[in-house]
């Protein structure tokens, strides 16, 4: 950049009441969006703290206390080293790092942002923001950072039309959403939120997105125009592959969300990507395989993989996706839902190798098409390891690893569908064996915090570094029961509905971007966030009543461990009925005595400790009693915590409230399973000793389990509604939680056989 750029680029900001000398300037180049981002949070945070913006002014105005901030987004040009060595400035940067660097020349003081790139200097002016916000101007210190995940993203199961339906579509979230996807102002507070929090890529989930968002030359009339929803409800009980979701009916009855013609759906994912480009945020689509939802037949394409004109019509779609979106990072695919059920040989066909050969003539050669024809371009394939082989994948498209302008990079389900169960996980060790080198995009799956405001630093810092960094691109976290639009559940307080689900769960999607970012972030500053987002009351003191209401969620599910997001929702304490072996779904006494738990925890199963007692073994490990004195160890801390939260009317009250009331419900959920954990073990030492003492105890711990389990649906069912729609267990029905716990009494009373 140029002196005169830099100069054009100047802010001046004096203070109100003050003399021009006690002025300060934040400069930084006009033609970076990202720097202007930054650089635009520093001049209105100190406009919001009674500064009046100047620009053109002479510098200095006049001796006196003065402050610069600058941005330099260069730190690695060989010709200035000298330069930022004699500052003190490192000169090996990674990219998305930054310095930030205070240093005072009497009663001028600099501010300095050094980097490698503007990606980098925008995070540095993120923190520089912070620090004053929560330190003051005085309180800013010298920082070193560098990204310590590379990549950090998020999972969004985007419902893009009734016609082209997403993993998700099937819920509320879903169908609440589908005009909020089309809507550019949702995009742009949703990323810049997101940039805020570090996060550096989105990757668009869908099960069939080519007809909403591209024009193929060679099949034109797939693309669809306008934005459809159904008027009538998706089967509930639908099929886990996700096939024959959208019935003829649901299309014959549909309402129009938007009028769009595909050439004004394209013209607005472009101008998202365009806005995510500018917070440096890259994007990604990803699908599972094989759906054609939208062709209906057309060019007689249909979901075989073993039909020649559905090959071509993926493969000109996965190039025509690229060609059309020039800031599109790249593709990921799965070897997925509806390809057929995986066994070893089929007719003497390895359906391993047939799906592999499928997804190469189709996305491997459509982004070999894409990248051979922008040889300067950078292309991405994400490969998910679902249902394949490492060692079929690399085989097999080897000619795309070889591609020079291609990172085919594999992606793994690293805590399954429940991320908040345990910070050591264990499913990843067998498949980082067979992945060599080679190193993976980890799923990070968050299915159990979806209406309540989950906030636990402690256990989030700790499973980012559990995570095997060596081995690891980075991650992406996301729901596939949820989609993170605009909160439309919320009744009271009054006025939070409509807001981004993103704002509702600040604090939860904050701590996995930041702490991604930089896991050395510390409880002290979460606090002081705390305490700015919710002016009067104490952060810190908030923080402990939140984090230990929090950590309830992985103490609870740490227990009573399913892997997949239709067998367990916590929230809710349901599932699909076949996982929990109950009619309606719910998670009864006898599913908690039979349900296994977590392979990355010490815990000890309910009917593995009921044998060892019964021998007279002292059993190794965490006993289920145990388990329930840790949940109400924390319910305890919660509670005390909470106590000394005190209200404050001096601003944002209505969501301090929501959030008060959120801990709230949280801590009855803990009651609840802390005595239902007890409950359920005295029911089965009960019947493994016949010992009426046993059976006592455990009708008074599920008597005390219904009571929490009532305080906790009335709570529930005045801030969010008695009833509402989750996409993979259904509809969760606080009424039915409050009867099935009462029931649970049933059970422990029914005669032995």
């Amino acid at each position: 950049m140029t002196s005169r750029s830099w100069a054009a680029a100047a802010l001046f900001a004096c203070g109100v009441g003050q003399s021009w000398a006690d002025s300060a300037m934040v400069s930084a180049d006009p033609d970076s969006p990202r720097l202007q981002y930054a650089a635009t949070l520093v001049t209105d945070l100190l406009r919001d703290r009674g500064w009046r913006i100047q620009i053109g002014k002479v510098w200095p105005a006049e001796p006196g206390k003065s402050l610069i901030v600058m941005f330099w987004p260069d730190a690695a040009d060989p010709a200035k080293k000298e330069l930022f060595e004699r500052l003190r400035v490192r000169t090996k940067i990674a990219p998305e790092g930054f310095s930030l660097r205070r240093r005072a020349l009497g009663d001028l003081t600099y501010l300095d942002i050094y980097s490698q790139g503007d990606a980098g200097a925008m995070y540095g002016g993120l923190e520089l923001a912070e620090q004053i916000r929560t330190l003051g101007v005085e309180g800013v210190v010298d920082t070193d950072r560098d990204p310590y995940m590379p990549m950090r993203g998020v999972k969004f199961n985007v419902p893009l039309d009734l016609r082209t339906p997403s993993y998700s579509d099937m819920s509320d979230a879903g169908q609440q959403n589908i005009g909020t996807v089309w809507d550019f102002e949702f995009w742009r507070e949703y990323l810049d939120q997101l940039a805020r929090h570090r996060y550096n890529f989105v990757s668009l989930w869908n099960l069939h997105p080519f007809p909403s968002m591209v024009k193929v030359p060679e099949f034109p009339q797939v693309a669809l125009n306008d934005v459809w929803r159904s008027n009538l409800a998706f089967a509930e009980d639908y099929s886990t592959r996700t096939t024959d979701v959208v019935s003829p009916a649901m299309l014959a009855d549909k309402t129009i969300v938007r009028r769009l013609t595909i050439a004004e759906k394209i013209a607005f994912w472009r101008r998202v990507m365009e806005h995510a480009h500018d917070r440096n945020i890259d994007f990604y689509i990803v699908t599972w395989n094989v759906y054609t939802y939208g062709v209906d037949g057309k060019y007689g394409i249909t979901d075989s993989i073993e039909n020649p004109k559905t090959r071509d019509y993926f493969r000109a779609s996965v190039r025509e996706m690229f060609r059309t979106y020039p800031l599109l990072r790249g593709i990921g695919l799965t070897a997925g839902e509806n390809m057929g059920e995986v066994h070893m040989y089929s007719g003497g066909v390895d359906s391993f190798d047939a799906k592999e050969n499928w997804l190469f003539a189709t996305y491997g050669e459509g982004v070999l098409d894409a990248a051979r024809a922008e040889p300067n371009r950078q292309f991405w394939l994400i490969h998910r390891q679902h249902e394949s082989r490492a060692q079929d994948i690399v085989s097999t498209f080897k000619p795309v690893i070889e591609q020079p302008n291609i990172d085919f990079v594999f992606s793994f389900k690293y805590a399954q569908a429940h991320a908040l169960s345990s910070t050591t996980q264990t499913f990843h060790r067998g498949y980082l064996e067979s992945l060599g080198d080679r190193k993976t995009l980890w799923t990070i799956r968050n299915d159990d915090a979806l209406l309540l405001r989950w906030a636990a630093p402690d256990f989030v810092r700790e499973f980012v570094k559990n995570i095997p960094h060596e081995q690891s691109r980075g991650f992406y976290y996301g729901s596939d029961n949820w989609i993170p639009g605009r909160d439309f559940l919320t009744r009271h307080p009054p006025g939070l509905k409509g807001r981004l689900e993103v704002d509702k769960h600040w604090l939860h999607t904050l701590l996995w971007g930041r702490l991604g970012y930089d896991p050395t972030l510390d409880n002290a500053r979460v606090a002081a966030l705390i305490g700015l987002r919710f002016p009067g009351i104490d952060g810190a003191r908030m923080l402990d009543a939140w984090q230990n209401a929090s950590m309830i969620y992985p103490l609870v599910t740490g227990f009573h461990w399913a892997d997949f997001d239709f067998q367990w929702y916590i929230e809710g304490s349901r599932s699909r009925p076949g996982p929990a072996r109950t009619e309606s779904g719910f998670h009864s006494v006898d599913t908690f005595i039979n349900q296994p738990v977590h392979p990355g925890t010490d815990n000890i199963p309910i009917p593995t400790y009921v044998a060892a007692i019964e021998k007279g073994i002292v059993p190794r490990g965490t006993t289920p009693f145990e388990v329930a004195d840790a949940i109400d160890a924390r319910v305890a801390a919660a509670e005390k915590a909470l106590a000394s939260v005190a209200m404050s009317n001096n601003g944002n009250i209505a969501e301090a409230t929501a959030t008060l009331d959120d801990i709230l419900m949280m801590i009855q959920l803990g009651k609840h399973y802390a005595a239902k954990i007890r409950g359920a073990t005295e029911l089965e030492l009960y019947r493994a000793t016949r010992k009426p003492i046993h059976r006592q105890h455990a009708i008074a711990h599920l008597d005390r389990a219904a009571e929490f389990a009532r305080h906790y649906a009335s709570r529930a069912s005045s801030t969010y509604g008695p009833r509402i729609w989750t996409n993979r267990v259904g509809h969760v029905d606080f009424t039915e939680f409050a009867a099935g716990a009462r029931a649970d009494i049933e059970i422990a009373r029914a005669p032995l056989k």
